[in-house]
């Protein structure tokens, strides 16, 4: 095989690939903008070519490969073949075969999934290390010999300090993260992740997999990520574009739902009770209800004005077409104009009995004549409208209580829909009934991260946006944090409209250290979750459990201290303790930036830091009735050093011997 020279003078070609890469890209923009076609074929065209060069041009200057996989002479397909694995295809010059193979080609999966006992026609798998853009070594392991030993290289990537946002990780995808990555896009997947384990990671590069399988299918439906706040769609914005993907759609629901319903602005808040009734599944049929208690019966025939002329349609025939369109259980308003499609069509019948043209200037004029008669028995109405309506007085015969009635009503009602003051939970309401008057465009492919905190109506939201799309749900019941935060995942997929979704564990955290999930897993048995225990692959890490007379010095100690560290630090409190912290930092003289963050802890989740200072677990346990679950991920976001700093006694899961380390 190839010694290191060799490699470097390859590395070499590679950028000198990317770079005519780049080239041919603006020259075809050049000529696309020329190109003989009809103007929407032309723009189309335009607009892939610009992005496909603005892509190339933004790339990150990284490594272009990081792997490689030379094949036995026994081998079915690639027989004394070698391949150099990295994050997009390299074409070589004239011709000639690859640079690179994309690592989401067929023949990559080998890389992450053959080993000394199933070699897969592998002879020898090499890493690469860099420093930079500089290679600086490689290892070898002769899987057709039985060699396969732990990696020094794989072990430095994953332990690699963490600075800025999320990296991709294609050069560190375990067996089974490999294994949910490629899954079909057919299928649905659930992944109960523990911290450290990768989820999110593998999310992500699932929607790049995915993306290269299925390009064409999923160009036309796309795919949207989800994530639980925009703190976290920040940590993770720059990985799709590292792995050659720009294009996917990242928001949050909230995101999500504010979009579909633009004039219905957040400007007021619920109280809890409120907002537990609001989440509770059984609003969608308080909301059915509202919306087709406005379908009413006609009182009498129906006379159609045609010139001079009135066609008539009797009473029987219209409450036929109304009870027939309420049995078709179409969305409202595609039910409004089935009704009017349905008396039109009883009229041309009558005018064609008499000799009549009905073209279609005239079948939209009978139309139009119709308008009057649906306005009455089926009438045009805003979400906005019926929530208005349910809110101000919930109807008595529905599934609520009495009590949740009046948690949801309004003290002072508006004096119209559109002066009302919607609360977050109404965004969620008002989407429910948008979903009843007409189906929302669907995606081909929905990520949805932190899905465990998805209420019963939330998840109706989702799964009306992947009807006719798959899903990959990610998630850690251990980490539930809202009110009505799930105890099962099986519940979840059937609320997201996927019940025979596979659900797979991660257990394995590769990210936080032993010693750091072995304190969190004391507070498992208090969290109401059926998960098992987080097992780490690190034994490396530090944790340090430090009691201090006053909670703003010893933070402030602390963090200088984790900032003579490589990394990330991030100071994690209570929500109401944040502020404080951060002037007592301010005020000692340290800077918080790139660096060093403060947080309060309903925004840690999904975040990484090398090193994590967790100020006051009491504070953070008791801020909130599923406060254990917000201590136990604040503990989980340290992936080299973990500092509690307290100043009363810890809650009582940690307040044992074993808890105490340093």
């Amino acid at each position: 095989m190839d010694g290191l020279d060799e490699e470097r003078r390859h590395a070499e070609r590679c950028r000198d690939g990317l770079r005519r890469m780049l080239d041919t890209a603006r020259d075809n923009v050049i000529t696309g903008e020329t190109v003989a076609a009809d103007r929407y074929s032309a723009e189309r065209l335009g607009r892939h070519l610009k992005s496909l060069a603005k892509e190339l041009s933004e790339e990150p200057d990284g490594p272009p490969f990081f792997g490689r996989l030379d094949f036995g002479r026994d081998s079915a397909d690639h027989a004394g073949r070698a391949y150099h694995i990295g994050r997009r295809h390299v074409p070589g010059e004239h011709g000639a075969p690859p640079l690179v193979i994309d690592w989401r080609a067929p023949v990559s999966r080998a890389f992450y999934r053959a080993g000394a006992r199933d070699p897969q026609g592998v002879a020898v798998r090499r890493r690469f290390g860099w420093s930079g853009g500089t290679l600086t070594s490689y290892e070898d392991e002769r899987l057709e010999l039985g060699e396969q030993g732990d990696s020094r290289i794989l072990a430095a990537e994953i332990e690699r300090p963490r600075v800025g946002p999320m990296r991709d990780i294609v050069a560190t995808i375990q067996p089974e993260q490999d294994d949910l990555v490629r899954a079909g896009l057919e299928e649905s997947v659930c992944v109960q992740g523990a911290p450290g384990t990768g989820k999110t990671a593998v999310g992500l590069h699932r929607a790049a997999y995915l993306l290269y399988a299925h390009r064409q299918r999923l160009e036309r439906g796309g795919v949207l990520v989800l994530g639980p706040n925009r703190a976290f769609l920040g940590y993770i914005a720059a990985v799709l574009p590292a792995l050659g993907e720009a294009g996917v759609e990242q928001t949050t629901l909230e995101g999500l739902l504010s979009a579909a319903s633009p004039s219905a602005l957040v400007r007021a808040a619920d109280g809890p009770d409120a907002e537990a009734v609001k989440h509770d599944a059984r609003m969608a049929e308080v909301l059915r209800r509202a919306l087709y208690a406005r379908v009413g019966e006609p009182d009498g025939p129906l006379a159609v004005p045609d010139g001079s002329y009135r066609w008539r349609v009797g009473e029987g025939e219209l409450r036929d077409i109304v009870a027939g369109t309420l049995r078709d259980d179409l969305p409202y308003l595609t039910g409004r104009e089935r009704v009017r499609a349905r008396v039109v069509e009883l009229v041309r019948r009558q005018a064609e009995a008499r000799g009549q043209a009905a073209n279609a200037a005239w079948v939209r004029r009978i139309g139009r004549g119709v308008t009057p008669f649906l306005d009455a028995v089926w009438p045009s109405v805003r979400p906005e409208e019926v929530l208005c309506e349910v809110l101000t007085c919930p109807p008595e015969d529905g599934p609520l209580t009495g009590e949740e009635r009046r948690a949801i009503t309004w003290a002072r009602p508006p004096r119209t829909y559109r002066s009302a003051a919607w609360s977050r939970a109404d965004l969620v309401l008002l989407d429910e009934v948008a979903g009843l008057l007409e189906r929302p465009a669907g995606y081909g492919h929905v990520i949805v991260d932190e899905a465990q905190d998805l209420s019963p109506m939330e998840c109706r939201a989702v799964a009306r946006r992947s009807e006719h799309g798959s899903l990959t749900v990610l998630g850690d019941l251990a980490q539930g944090t809202t009110p009505w935060a799930a105890r099962s995942w099986p519940e979840v997929m059937a609320a997201l409209g996927k019940p025979r979704a596979r659900i797979v564990a991660l257990t394995t955290g590769f990210r936080v250290p032993a010693t750091v999930v072995e304190l969190a897993n004391l507070l498992l048995a208090a969290l109401d979750a059926d998960v098992p225990e987080t097992r780490s692959h690190r034994r490396d890490g530090r944790l340090r459990v430090v009691r201090v007379p006053g909670l703003e010095r010893g933070v402030v100690a602390a963090a200088r201290e984790a900032l003579g560290f490589e990394g990330s630090v991030g100071v994690i409190a209570a929500d109401d303790h944040a502020e404080a912290l951060k002037a007592a930092l301010w005020d000692g003289g340290l800077d918080l930036g790139e660096r060093l963050s403060v947080l309060p802890a309903s925004l840690a989740k999904g975040l990484e830091f090398d090193h994590v200072v967790v100020a006051e677990p009491a504070a953070i346990a008791e801020a909130e009735r599923r406060g254990l679950n917000r201590l136990y991920v604040a503990l989980t976001r340290a992936v080299s050093r973990l500092d509690v700093v307290h100043a009363r006694p810890l809650p009582a899961p940690l307040a044992t011997p074993d808890a105490v380390r340093t």
